[in-house]
């Protein structure tokens, strides 16, 4: 968490009319009441009240804008609306699918935090106006930073540099970054690499949606219980007024939401990060100079006509102009095998393919910046790199979408990896893995010395072998064990040395003995009955290495 800071030092008037504004948003959305402690349905809130010492954004500026009265959709139908609908329940395709990936991925780690997507959504719209728009490259990166005001005391909180201006330009006191509005110190140590491109940065929505969606699982939360969401909610900025503004865009989304095209989400109006020091902001001066205050119009003088002039005969008034329509964003319609070939591997190695799907529209082409789930199903202790058996990938510009690196287990056979899109109905990609066992192409036994025994005695010296494949260590490989009848005949001999089952019973051939990390196998104790001459013990690994050792029987001279 991070470092203690001062509170917020002052709070602009308008501050409570935004907060009776949210609150009859609420009410007319038919969303759940504001509270400040106690739990739903008799559930106890987890976690601890709202901490004194920090929040996510430092108590930052954020947007008041409100969501309009009437909802997108009605209660109960899909919340996957087409690209169609009311603008602000539009969210631009990237800033959406990041916010899916951060649910399926929590989902996957931290199932009991219920976390629902529509809050990072509704944290991300009063943040950043959802990424200025969805202003984001292929990559999901801020075209330019997103910046809240200097924590420097006046307005707000009193943050000293924390990231030597890293992230933020700043090297005299800390600033909110990204689209989710993290202050330098709180990304150090909720700061998420989402897009696994090596790098934790809170300007990518991708990397910001997650860490957000951490921070709110923060003290084992679950969000399903109204005090813990109060309570994650105002752990992101310790403000009533910020709390219900969430609470209402929470409602608007879960009652529908659609997709646009990245750059064309609606942008906040109200003051905020993107419109710092606008009038009812509680912004302190932006960097660089002061906020311009908005003209009063002066009153008209005496005699002069309050009425707008007619247009002159030359300046016929201007036709109304129409908007160009949208061109509603391509919709996944299908996924198809993006060239993964045969998934075989030995056990506990790696494969060396992976699995790689495409997402197409209703007419082939290739749908990017979708996020598809890759699972893991079958009696198999397979796993993808990062140890999990579920993995949420986004797909690129070019509709493909490659799963982590599929580490076999030990377990032998057959399991399925499973391709779907994450919150749409489309046919889900099956590919079959095989997982075979380990293998060696060389077995030697590691001494020389003679191995004898008297009859009906027991052999002094064990017998022990070392297992290589390609000239390297073979771990964990299956090895059979058999006394056989002749060079000629390898079938298990009648008489002679022979091991013993857990009953004292002879026995001449094993199996399911296996080499040690060292590729080595000792094998179990050998014993002699009346029978007398050279025997022979054929040692045979998977991969079909042998080799024969001899044991000889002969009374004492």
């Amino acid at each position: 968490m991070a470092a203690q800071f001062g509170r917020r030092l002052r709070r602009g008037a308008t501050t409570t009319a935004v907060a009776a504004l949210a609150v009859a948003a609420l009410s007319a959305s038919q969303a759940p009441a504001i509270v400040s402690g106690g739990g739903d349905s008799g559930k106890q809130a987890s976690g601890s009240s709202v901490p004194d010492e920090g929040s996510a954004s430092g108590d930052s500026s954020y947007h008041t804008d409100l969501p309009p009265l009437n909802t997108p959709d009605k209660p109960g139908t899909s919340i996957d609306l087409p690209g169609t609908g009311e603008a602000e329940a539009g969210i631009p395709a990237s800033v959406l699918a990041a916010y899916k990936q951060a649910e399926q991925t929590i989902a996957s780690s931290n199932p009991g935090c219920n976390l629902p997507w529509q809050l990072l959504a509704a944290i991300g719209k009063v943040e950043s106006g959802q990424a200025r728009g969805g202003r984001v490259d292929d990559n999901g990166t801020t075209l330019s930073p997103i910046l809240g005001p200097v924590l420097n005391g006046v307005g707000f909180a009193n943050i000293s540099d924390t990231d030597n201006g890293a992230y933020d330009g700043d090297k005299t006191h800390d600033r909110a970054v990204g689209p989710m509005q993290f202050i330098p110190s709180t990304w150090a140590t909720w700061g998420q690499d989402a897009n696994s491109d090596g790098r934790k940065d809170p300007n990518n929505i991708f990397d910001a949606a997650l860490a957000a969606g951490r921070y709110l699982c923060a003290n084992n939360r679950d969000l399903s219980v109204k005090a813990n969401l109060d309570q994650a909610i105002l752990s992101y900025n310790r403000s009533r007024e910020y709390l219900a503004t969430v609470l209402s865009w929470l409602e608007y989304y879960k009652r529908g939401s659609h997709e646009v095209p990245d750059g064309t989400g609606v942008l906040p109006s109200g003051p905020g990060p993107l419109n710092p020091g606008g009038p009812g902001s509680s912004a302190g001066p932006t960097p660089g100079g002061s906020a311009s205050p908005t003209p009063t119009p002066k009153p008209p003088k005496p005699g002069d006509s309050q009425s707008p002039k007619p247009p002159k005969p030359s300046d016929p008034p201007k036709p109304p102009t129409t908007p160009p329509p949208t061109t509603p964003a391509p919709t996944v319609q299908r996924l198809e095998n993006a060239g993964t070939g045969n998934l075989f591997a030995t056990a506990g190695e790696a494969f060396a393919e992976r699995v790689t799907v495409r997402g197409e529209d209703a007419k082939g082409k290739a749908v990017g910046k979708v996020a598809v789930q890759f699972l893991i199903v079958g009696d198999t202790d397979a796993k993808f790199a990062g140890g999990g058996k579920k993995a949420v990938v986004t797909s690129g510009s070019d509709g493909t979408a490659a799963a982590p690196a599929l580490q076999a287990g030990e377990k032998t056979g057959e399991f399925t990896v499973r391709a779907s899109v994450v919150s749409r109905t489309v046919p889900a990609v099956d590919f079959t893995a095989t997982v075979t066992e380990r293998q060696a192409d060389a077995v030697v036994r590691t001494g020389d010395k003679e191995l004898t025994a008297a009859p009906g005695t027991e052999f002094a010296d064990s017998v022990e072998v070392k297992a290589t494949n390609k000239g390297e260590i073979a771990r964990g490989v299956a090895v059979k064990a058999t006394m056989i009848k002749s060079a000629d005949d390898a079938s298990p001999a009648d008489k002679g040395p022979h091991f013993k089952d857990a009953d004292g019973r002879p026995l001449r051939s094993l199996t399911g003995l296996k080499t040690n990390d060292q590729g080595v196998l000792v094998l179990p104790k050998i014993f002699a009955d009346d029978a007398t001459g050279t025997f022979l013990l054929q040692i045979e690994t998977a991969g079909g290495a042998k080799v024969t050792i001899e044991l000889k029987v002969a009374a004492p001279a």
